[in-house]
């Protein structure tokens, strides 16, 4: 007798536990795609690719310099006293070594700013999920582009959980479609016969 009210509480709990699970409501939206939306985004690429072409300029200049006078050494170099040409050498190594600096510093730098101007739409972003989510029941919402040079962290969902129209739509832009990607041969699956 023991037995089956054991087998019928458990019964009851596996129920319940199941109905729980139906009703938590489960979404995802894409970062990438909506900030690809976004007509502020336009604007903090342009500024990105502004700055990103001031380094570029600059490193070129640098660089152009410094080959000039690796030139310059090479072709004087024979005639120097020992200690001149030493002299010299430090120098070069000494501008060589500013310029991989200038190029790890502007990169740092160029991420930087482009973290600090997506940080206000990113924020947007979250803002107005969080207002979907939980207009429309949703309990957890997982970003689909997250990780996605390894893994995203979604795996699979289905499209009506896709929130990222929605958010948009929340945001007051009208999403665009976007193309889908063409397959190359190589990245065409195999038919099967």
């Amino acid at each position: 007798m023991k037995n089956k009210i054991l087998i019928a509480i458990f019964a009851l709990v596996a129920l319940a536990n199941t109905q729980v699970q139906a009703q938590t409501k489960i979404g995802f939206i894409n970062v990438d795609y909506i900030l690809s939306q976004l007509p502020e985004f336009k604007q903090v690429e342009t500024e990105i690719r502004s700055t990103q072409q001031q380094y570029e300029n600059m490193l070129q200049a640098k660089v152009k310099d410094f080959q000039a006078k690796v030139a310059d050494y090479e072709k004087t170099s024979g005639a120097m006293d020992a200690v001149i040409r030493a002299d010299r050498e430090k120098t070069l190594q000494s501008e060589q070594q500013s310029i991989e600096e200038f190029r790890t510093n502007s990169s740092t730098s160029l991420q930087k700013k482009q973290a600090q101007l997506l940080q206000p739409l990113l924020k947007k972003i979250e803002d107005n999920m969080h207002t979907v989510a939980k207009e429309n029941g949703f309990a957890y919402v997982f970003n689909s582009d997250a990780g996605a040079g390894t893994s995203p962290i979604l795996l699979h969902a289905p499209d009506d959980a896709n929130m990222s129209d929605l958010v948009l739509k929340k945001m007051g832009v009208t999403p665009k479609p976007v193309p889908a990607p063409v397959a190359t041969p190589a990245t065409t699956a195999p038919k099967k016969n």
